[in-house]
Order: C-alpha cells, then sequence, then structure tokens
C-alpha cells in the first residue's frame, strides 16, 4: 500500500509551493525586509541585506533573529514586509481541484505571518480549501526547520505524523518532519541525487505530484477516504467549523 493510502493531514508550505515558484512575491518581500532592517537598525542598504540573509540561514526566519538579537517588534515587521501586492498570483483551477478533493484535513504551515497567509490563500482562490493556517506566529517565532515548529504543529493541529504528509519547496524544511514520522514530499527545481532518506517524493511542482498521485490511485477510492474519517475523527472534532488560524503562544 503506498504511503499516502493512509494520510489524514496534508500539511503545505504556502510561497513557492501553492504558487508557482517564478513568482516575484518573495522578492519584493526581501526587498521591503531589507528596508525594515535599514530602517530600525540604522544601517545602509548592503548591511542589512547581510543581516537578513544571515539570520535566515542562522535561525530559519530573518524575523526571528531580529526579535532574539534586536528586540523588534515581531508583528510590525511581519505586517510591514508582507505588505506587498499579491495581484499578479491567480488561481489553478486544475490545481485547486486536486487540493479539495484531497481526503481529510489540509493545513497551512508557513514560515510567514502578518496576515500574509489568508491574503494569499484568498488570491488563488483556496480560502476555504484549508481547515487551519500554523503560521511563525502561532509557533512562537520558532520558523521551520526548528524542530520546535513541527512539534507546536503537532500539538496545536492534533496531527498525528504517522497518518500524515508534510509538501515543501525548502529541502531543508524536511528533515525535522520525517524525523517525527512524516511521509515527505518535494516540490520544486531541487531534486537531490541520490535521493536521501528522509524524501519520500519528489515533483517539479505540486500540481505534478497530485497528477501524479492521482493515478496511481493512492488516496482518492471510497474505501481510502473512510478509512481517513475513521481514524483521523479526533483530530476533526478538535477543529473549530471552518477554518481556523492556530492560536498563538506566548
Amino acid at each position: 500500500m503506498s504511503p499516502l493510502a493512509a494520510v489524514c493531514d496534508w500539511v503545505f508550505d504556502l510561497d513557492n509551493t501553492l504558487y508557482p515558484a517564478a513568482h516575484t512575491l518573495l522578492s519584493e518581500v526581501e526587498v521591503r525586509m531589507t528596508r525594515f532592517i535599514m530602517r530600525e537598525l540604522g544601517l545602509d542598504e548592503a548591511a542589512a541585506a547581510e543581516i537578513r540573509e544571515r539570520y535566515f540561514l542562522s535561525h530559519g526566519a530573518t524575523v526571528a533573529g531580529l526579535a532574539e538579537h534586536h528586540d523588534v517588534n515581531s508583528r510590525d515587521f511581519l505586517e510591514y514586509v508582507h505588505d506587498v501586492a499579491e495581484h499578479g498570483l491567480a488561481p489553478d483551477d486544475e490545481l485547486n481541484a486536486l487540493i479539495a478533493a484531497l481526503p481529510g484535513r489540509k493545513i497551512i504551515f508557513t514560515n510567514g505571518g502578518g496576515g500574509h497567509p489568508e491574503r494569499v490563500l484568498e488570491r488563488i482562490g483556496l480560502t476555504d480549501a484549508f481547515d487551519m493556517i500554523f503560521d511563525i506566529e502561532a509557533s512562537g517565532l520558532k520558523p521551520k526547520p526548528n524542530p520546535v515548529a513541527y512539534e507546536r504543529l503537532i500539538a496545536q493541529c492534533h496531527v498525528d505524523p504517522a497518518r500524515a504528509v508534510m509538501i515543501e519547496d525548502t529541502l531543508r524544511n524536511l528533515p525535522p518532519a520525517k524525523e517525527l514520522g512524516f511521509t515527505t514530499v518535494l516540490v520544486g527545481a531541487v531534486h537531490p541525487d541520490p535521493k536521501p532518506s528522509y524524501l519520500d517524493y519528489w515533483a517539479h511542482d505540486l500540481k505534478a505530484f497530485l497528477q501524479t498521485a492521482v493515478r496511481s490511485g493512492a488516496f482518492f477510492s471510497r474505501s481510502v477516504k473512510r478509512f481517513c474519517v475513521r481514524k483521523c475523527a479526533p483530530s476533526i472534532s478538535s477543529a473549530l467549523s471552518g477554518r481556523e488560524t492556530a492560536s498563538h503562544f506566548p
């Protein structure tokens, strides 16, 4: 039996996963990050860009490093840097239909925040497809790939990793997921060869992965759907009706 046959929770990264990586949205966010750091820390552009990248690499997200080392207000940062136009984003009807047909819950797990996940989902027509959003504020500023972020996702969203899949465009975010028992999927241009032990599936993009899974009959039978509802009933019943944003850690 395919590992996907037992999946009840589908945990998706947001940026460059649910929409094409060629989109310039994240580049605009990076520009605003640099401007924020210049203003708050009194640095020139080159120094601010260096700090932005250094904290991203060392902490998993720039905001985590700024909050820890410079006492920057994380909410102000997240709202400012994500105040970008999402107008270039548009629904992909085929992809949206594939996501909507997945049995079980759909959860966003992102290092973004400040209302960004909600706006992106609205732009790409997936607001109603997702049950929960677990962003960097919900994780207590513990971004992927910090193992604490995954542990808090599991606890707050009542996820059983043995019956969950994590879909990412960033390779370094998958080892902690695999260690906890998730089935892991990498989408995007990065194609590690040989395939590391912590990676179960790879595809050029999310739609290609779901199309292949559909053709294989991995999870769209009625029996699989009944299995998911039966096995995941405690998780489903614990969620609020409609889409929910996980409550934030203090």
